[in-house]
């Protein structure tokens, strides 16, 4: 009795059918973006949440974090195996693999935000048991403005949107004047009293983590300018780098 040879239906499928496969594929790649998106905006809660906790002065507000850090930790871990799955099947080139590979950086970005918003609400804790120091206002918007840079980051990413990359890039810079004013402010403090040294630290570092999250959303902004444009903005070109007038 003749047995028949087993059927090798992947490569014939994907042979008769390059429509389907890349139907296929950018349907992955949609849901990519879906999932950084969400990893996003969990990144975003943690850090309202850790700021609400420190100007109210109220532990309980930030009792999600530890619950949110695990799902972006489980996010991160989901992003990286679909990469991979991505890599391994579909063999992507060009502007494709550009995304898939900027995605994995966007993810690894995403949960750094997510450790740091973890670090203020510790801050925040040693905080709470204390007088307070001091009004806050410029560390509240300082947050404000660096979780709008990462909404804005991972928007530009899923709309393909340069401008709004841009625009992302430019308020790093308006984070880190806050960040110094901050500092000017609170070493003022440490100079006239000794007593108000711990404090003013934990609040010095809390600015500092605040401006590493902007720096991350800066990442993923520059990361996108890469992906949609070929360029490379990460550092500014040295006088010798600069292209001729005629080039610009």
């Amino acid at each position: 009795m003749a047995v028949n040879p087993p059927i090798i239906q992947s490569s014939l499928f994907w042979k008769e059918n390059p429509v389907d496969r890349q139907r296929l594929f950018d349907k992955e790649l949609s849901d990519l973006k879906k999932k950084l998106l969400h990893m996003a905006t969990v990144a975003e809660t943690m850090i309202d949440q850790t700021i609400t906790e420190l100007v109210n002065r109220d532990e309980r507000l930030a009792e999600p974090v530890p619950r949110l850090e695990d799902e972006l930790n489980r996010l991160q871990i989901e992003i990286d195996e679909h990469v991979l799955t991505l890599l391994a099947t579909q063999q992507p080139v060009a502007v494709d693999l550009r995304l898939i590979l900027a995605a994995a950086k966007m993810n690894s970005d995403l949960e750094r935000i997510g450790d740091l918003a973890v670090n203020i609400t510790e801050n925040a804790h040693v905080l709470a048991q204390q007088p307070e120091l001091k009004p806050l206002i410029d560390i509240p918007r300082m947050a404000d403005l660096a979780r709008q840079m990462v909404r804005g980051s991972i928007e530009a990413f899923v709309k393909g949107d340069v401008l709004l990359a841009q625009s992302v890039i430019l308020s790093d810079d308006r984070v880190d004047e806050l960040k110094d004013q901050i500092f000017r402010e609170l070493l003022t403090y440490m100079m006239a009293d000794p007593r108000t040294i711990e404090r003013a630290l934990a609040l010095i570092l809390i600015a500092r983590h605040i401006e590493r999250i902007a720096d991350h959303a800066t990442n993923i902004a520059e990361d996108v300018i890469y992906l949609i444009q070929g360029r490379d903005v990460r550092h500014p070109r040295t006088p010798k780098e600069r292209p001729p007038e005629s080039e610009r």
